[in-house]
């Protein structure tokens, strides 16, 4: 029997108002957030960790590692939102990626997304968003940032939406932060078992980032 791994899925809008400073913090923000985690006990032994990017397309740079095994992709900006196919992408992940419960082992603990983009979808995405909204797959956590972002887009894939003010390097910084932290307390909770449909408990954010009720 294998232990339980917890999958987490970065899924970011690598589009080209993200060029420039901002996808040099997203970076950055991943790098450190990898350091971060592979000093947590707890993350070490549950969090596996994969990336998915979208701008005119969406793919998946990094497959489902595990922590000590994942090297950060090199991201780059460029394109257009393609917001719905990077819906379909992540829900093709969990249907081939995530260990589903059967007779003998008890499967994955729910996944848990971050999905962070800065501006309108450029494709359709609202059939994609929806059955996401309507399955459950995940504890999908949204993050709207910087001015150009809508955060009523977001609520109509999760109910967890945050804000990010701006997209200076330091407020990016915050987000990935906050990230590895919501990680950390994640996979603690699932070592002292965490019920497999309980809501995930997010740290308090820093002030960069605000919690949209």
């Amino acid at each position: 029997m294998t232990s339980r791994r917890l999958p987490v899925y970065l899924v970011l809008d690598c589009s080209g108002s993200m060029n420039g400073d901002p996808i040099q913090a997203v970076n950055q923000g991943v790098k450190a957030l990898i350091a971060e985690l592979n000093n947590d006990p707890f993350a070490i032994e549950t969090a596996y960790l994969s990336v998915i990017t979208f701008e005119s397309d969406a793919k998946q740079l990094s497959p489902l590692t595990e922590l000590t095994a994942f090297q950060p992709p090199n991201l780059f900006a460029g394109g257009a939102t393609s917001l719905g196919a990077a819906l379909k992408v992540l829900g093709k992940c969990f249907d081939t990626e995530v260990q589903k419960a059967n007779e003998t082992q008890k499967g994955d603990w729910k996944p848990l997304v971050f999905l962070m983009t800065d501006g309108e979808p450029t494709d359709t995405w609202q059939q994609a968003a929806s059955e996401l909204k309507q399955k459950k797959p995940a504890n999908i956590i949204a993050c709207a940032a910087g001015s150009n972002a809508n955060e009523n887009t977001l609520k109509q894939i999760t109910e967890i939406v945050v804000k990010l003010n701006d997209l200076q390097p330091d407020t990016l910084k915050a987000f990935f932060k906050w990230v590895s932290q919501s990680i950390k307390q994640t996979s603690q909770s699932v070592a002292q078992v965490m019920a497999d449909n309980a809501p995930v408990n997010l740290p308090p954010p820093p002030p960069q980032i605000q919690i949209i009720p």
